[in-house]
């Protein structure tokens, strides 16, 4: 062995250098440390690195840079493996001026403002090959430093601010006057970076995102850069990887304003992880942000199918938990029209998982009462979906049937409804009477009312709805006694009766509405009178 190759130098298992001991540790601390204590004459040094930045290429450029007096050209693209290199073996506590490798890396940092974007680019992606050591040495952090000034510079000086969110109607109405080319290319100027940033890896990506959040940077192209970067990075991920990615994204978007957020894009993301079985913590708070702006989602939205193992056709459970994030804050905090809408799009939703043959009656009902009663303004969706879901799960017991159908407000029934439901032979008998008492009562009060506002008490008509009147009582006290009679084995008998109940109420119908014609024309003839009386003139007395 060469008297001044007395070090044999291990890196990273791919290669092995020998190399002079003492003009090694006149640059590296790390290799000075090591053999202060060894005798001068002692032969056969060895040094292991396993995890040296760069690997066998990089230390063979540090060799170069102590064989060389301390001289090395330093550029954009071998900054980073020098720094790197250099503070992994603490360059920086042997010698001083411009012979301190990690000094004068960091001296060539300053002109970082003048590098072109690819240079920058290069040396971020340096950067994440060896990232502890890079985020250590503070290299990381300076390149995003400037990655991020630029940034945010192009987005200050867009015409339009809200340009990265077309969903937000903040950018409609401003930019609403300009040309679609004028749009697009203002779109284009705010978000260039987008493709060029996917090459990042995501822990340089979740650095970024923080400082750009801290910076109070647009919250909207924040978000909407997070959802490309994910779209694009997904295809090419491992298993693994991807659950790292999508919780990464999640996290960070949680972070952001809700309202510059696209919901469509929320519901994207949380199909993609019902696929990739992230943390149940971070599944909860993207299911939170959806669950916040669930008024402003879509039938089709909601129709996700349910997990593998499931038997049922839709994930029931999860627009349960979305409709809980919905009304977290206390119904009372919520505007009735967002109420009324989401009411809407969860009625359409339990008709459409109505049919499904696996469905509980559990769920069934916890998808009904889920929103309050105030939230509906009729109940005619909800008796068509029990009435579809009794008709496929003819198999349930009369006491499951008369809990299912206990939801039905007859208050918010149209009369259509209600005689439709007392004639259905799949309801309960219970419910059946229930609706033609309440139809009924509905029926004599519209009367009383009438007669209420009616000033000809003694007209034909009145007395013929005073004769009614008294028939329909006693119709009501068959209806009450039916009800305390055994459904279980006098049931046809009484569907006939309410049957007949309920032709009697379409012909009660009938005369109220002749009622209220006839009223109509005898006001108007009244009132024809009395002008024509007033037009008169008056006589000479």
């Amino acid at each position: 062995m060469d008297a001044y190759c007395d070090l044999e130098v291990d890196v990273n298992g791919e290669e092995v250098f020998m190399v002079d001991k003492k003009v090694l540790s006149s640059y590296s601390g790390s290799i000075k440390k090591m053999f202060s204590k060894s005798k001068g004459g002692k032969r056969n040094l060895k040094v292991i690195y396993h995890d040296f930045p760069g690997g066998a290429e990089n230390f063979e450029l540090i060799t170069r840079f102590c064989y060389n007096n301390g001289n090395i050209d330093i550029n954009p693209f071998n900054i980073t493996d020098l720094n790197c290199a250099a503070y992994f073996m603490e360059m920086n506590k042997c010698v001083t001026g411009n012979k301190n490798l990690l000094e004068q890396t960091e001296k060539s940092l300053e002109g970082i403002k003048y590098w072109t974007w690819s240079e920058l680019m290069a040396a971020l992606k340096r950067c994440q090959d060896f990232f502890p050591v890079a985020s250590s040495s503070g290299i990381l952090e300076k390149c995003l430093d400037s990655l991020l000034g630029r940034v945010a510079s192009s987005c200050e000086t867009s015409p339009c601010p809200s340009v990265s969110s077309p969903d937000s109607s903040k950018f409609r109405a401003s930019c609403d006057t300009r040309s679609s080319e004028s749009l697009k290319s203002s779109f284009l100027r705010v978000t260039w970076w987008f493709e060029d940033l996917v090459q990042l890896d995501i822990h340089v990506i979740e650095m970024l995102v923080k400082s750009m959040v801290s910076r109070n940077l647009n919250h909207s192209i924040i978000g909407k850069f997070l959802f490309h970067y994910q779209k694009a990075r997904l295809a090419s991920t491992f298993s693994d990887e991807k659950i790292r990615m999508v919780e990464t994204v999640v996290e960070m978007i949680y972070s952001l304003d809700l309202s510059t957020v696209s919901y469509k894009r929320l519901f994207g993301m949380l199909r993609v992880s019902l696929h990739v079985n992230i943390r149940k913590c971070c599944r909860n708070k993207l299911e939170s942000m959806i669950g916040l702006q669930l008024d402003q989602a879509t039938l089709d939205d909601l129709l996700v199918p349910s997990p593998v193992r499931a038997r049922y056709l839709y994930d029931v459970n999860l627009v349960l938990r979305l409709l809980k994030s919905f009304l977290a804050k206390g119904v009372w905090c919520l505007p009735l029209s967002r109420l009324k809408k989401v009411a809407s799009l969860v009625d359409l939703y339990i008709a459409e998982v109505a049919p499904d043959p696996h469905l509980k009656p559990s769920k069934f009902l916890a998808l009904i009462m889920a929103m309050p009663d105030s939230a509906r303004d009729s109940f005619d969706g909800i008796y068509h979906s029990i009435d579809l879901y009794l008709e496929v799960h003819s198999g349930l017991s009369e006491e499951e049937k008369t809990r299912v159908c206990s939801v039905l407000d007859y208050e918010k029934l149209s009369s259509e409804a209600l005689n439709h439901l007392a004639a259905n032979t799949k309801f309960p008998s219970k419910s059946a009477v229930g609706a033609l008492n309440f139809q009924q009562r509905r029926l004599k009060n519209l009367l009383q009312r009438t007669n209420q506002s009616n000033s000809f008490t003694n007209s034909p008509i009145f007395h013929e709805t005073e004769r009614t009147e008294g028939k329909d009582e006693s119709c009501e006290q068959i209806v009450l006694y039916a009800g305390n009679l055994n459904f279980s084995t006098e049931t046809e008998r009484i569907r006939a009766h309410l049957q007949g109940m309920q032709w009697r109420v379409l012909e009660l119908e009938k005369i109220c509405r002749k009622m209220q014609i006839r009223m109509t024309k005898m006001m108007k003839s009244r009132l024809s009178n009395q002008s024509n009386a007033n037009s008169v003139p008056r006589l000479c007395s």
